[in-house]
């Protein structure tokens, strides 16, 4: 292999026990973490003054954290108000739509991803491939939008704490959720990793639970023995509510409706390639990752808005300040049950908040690294934790103290404009990226199949997505230009992050004088040789359930 050093694991034996497996691993770790660093900043003395991540990430993190990310209160909460303005069989039709979309994008990044995984990459890959401006603005603009998720996600889990009628202060919560995600970043990565593991086994046990609850509720199994079927696409109206229009026409604008709502849910499944900076093993455990997240997109968001839309009247009144899910059970007359559900979701909210404060930080980490953003943010603790990175990104956690004075639902609307034009750019920007970086490939003669993960189908996997997501930036606002809905408060949310992504590219082109990079002479190759001198040495499963294990993670 071209580049490769003579760096290797030593001390490794197939067979040795737990302790020397560990120690294996943790050597692997320390000469990734001294081979990137050196490689980096160019010499041993800036690397030690400076610090680097740390590769403390395992396979089961890995793939908890591509599930975490795929999971959040968009899902849980805020999906009601699309029931709401869109009805049923829009919002499924509108969140497989988006799948298989997201699932297309995913394996354009999940290509560059292993073939380079480098911290904050994603605007990397921009920098590297396309333009240093679009790295720029990108890097910043997937900060911006960590930022916005942190709060939506407090802000979430202030409107879920009002469901138990608590005589506390929403701000004593939203203090709470701030000091624990702070304090879940400020420590080792493997502790974040350990934490996200957790969470997402929640999250996983939780949807599949409310789907198995949801079949048995539908089928007469409930207290109330009223079998649902589904009445509720029906009764109290069509299945596709018809919006701000009359007829197909109005129906078809319902559909856009939940295409915006989708993107923002299903925000936040790109921040694998985040992850996959600090993974150990990152060109194995990562198409792992990518292969599996199509059946996570189908169960998890296709199957549990059909499961919703069955379950609640798209007109009950309480859809958008309370779970669906916890309407359904509270409706179903099952005892406890909604208590138990509402806080899994607050635990969701936590979750979300924690993985968004991480991928904000790190992308301050990557644009530092790129002389984007200042050097201090490059300044890592012994432990590998960019602390002041971490820090800047927490600061903006205090926007959720709004929900204050304008009460959390509101506040939650807000950000989920704010935060979908952010997303959607995030996801244009990964097409535009593998296209260029597609090309480079070709001019520097580098066979795709010799690619430690290759996308299928290419170049119109990166194209549809591309077009798709444009579609609907432009159209995220769309009602505020019909008869009599103008808001000035609306237009400004639905499409600020136009201004928020444009112009950080302008005044870094013009400031800078970038030009588009030429594929012959794309930067492929940095950073790749110190990761390719490493050997990660294999655990091989000792019984039946280490290889179920592995299978799964």
């Amino acid at each position: 292999m071209a580049g490769k050093s003579d760096i290797t694991v030593v001390g490794y034996s197939p067979v040795g026990d737990a302790a020397s497996m560990e120690l294996s691993m943790r050597k692997a770790a320390d000469t990734t973490t001294i081979t990137e660093a050196t490689g980096m900043y160019g010499d041993a003395e800036t690397a030690q003054e400076l610090g680097y991540v740390h590769r403390d990430l395992k396979s089961r993190h890995i793939q908890f954290i591509a599930i975490g990310g795929s999971i959040g209160t968009g899902l849980f909460l805020g999906i009601g108000g699309a029931f709401a303005k869109s009805g049923p069989l829009s919002v499924l039709l509108g969140f497989s739509i988006t799948g298989i979309a997201v699932y297309a994008m995913m394996n354009c990044l999940g290509e560059m991803t292993t073939w380079l995984p480098l911290p904050g990459a994603i605007p990397q890959y921009c920098t590297r491939y396309v333009d240093p401006a679009m790295g720029f603005a990108l890097g910043w603009n997937i900060w911006y939008l960590s930022a916005i998720a942190v709060t939506a996600e407090i802000v979430a889990a202030a409107t879920l704490v009002q469901f138990w009628e608590s005589p506390i202060s929403p701000a004593v919560w939203i203090s709470i959720l701030i000091v624990l995600i702070l304090l879940l970043n400020m420590f080792a990565v493997g502790i974040y990793g350990e934490a996200e593991f957790i969470f997402a086994a929640i999250k996983i046990l939780a949807i599949i639970g409310l789907l198995l609850m949801s079949f048995i509720v539908n089928l007469g199994g409930s207290p109330r023995g009223d079998r649902l079927g589904f009445r509720y696409w029906y009764n109290p109206g069509p299945p596709m509510k018809e919006v701000v229009a009359t007829g197909a026409g109005g129906r078809f604008l319902g559909l856009i409706s939940t295409l915006i709502f989708a993107a923002f849910s299903y925000g936040g499944v790109e921040m694998i390639a985040t992850a996959a900076g600090e993974a150990e093993n990152p060109r194995k455990n990562m198409p792992k990752a990518i292969k599996r997240l199509i059946w996570r997109i189908l169960i998890f968001y296709i199957l549990g808005s059909l499961a919703i839309g069955t379950l609640v009247r798209s007109d009950d009144e309480r859809l958008g300040t309370a779970s669906p899910w916890v309407l359904a059970a509270y409706n179903a007359h099952i005892p406890v049950l909604p208590g138990i559900i509402n806080a899994v979701i607050l635990t969701s909210a936590a979750s979300s908040a924690n993985a968004f404060l991480f991928v904000g930080s790190r992308y301050l980490f990557g644009l530092a690294q790129n002389q984007q953003a200042p050097r201090i943010f490059l300044k890592c603790t012994k432990k590998g934790i960019p602390i002041y990175g971490v820090g800047f990104t927490a600061v903006w956690s205090g926007l959720a103290y709004m929900c204050l004075s304008s009460g959390s639902a509101t506040v939650f609307g807000w950000l989920i404009s704010l935060g979908t034009v952010a997303v959607l750019f995030t996801w244009v920007s990964i097409c535009v990226a593998y296209l260029r970086f597609r090309q480079a490939l070709i001019m520097q003669n580098v066979d795709r199949a010799t690619l430690p993960f290759k996308s299928r189908f290419q170049p119109y996997t990166a194209w549809v997505p591309l077009c798709f997501f444009s579609l609907i930036i432009l159209a995220s606002g769309w009602e505020v230009f019909t008869n009599g809905n103008w808001s000035t408060q609306r237009f400004v949310t639905s499409y600020i992050g136009i201004v928020v992504y444009f112009g950080p590219y302008l005044v870094w082109k013009v400031w800078k004088r970038t030009s588009l990079v030429d594929p012959a002479y794309a930067d492929i190759w940095s950073g790749k040789a110190a990761l390719d001198a490493i050997e990660w040495p294999e655990k091989a499963p000792r019984n039946f359930a280490e290889r179920v294990w592995n299978k799964v993670v």
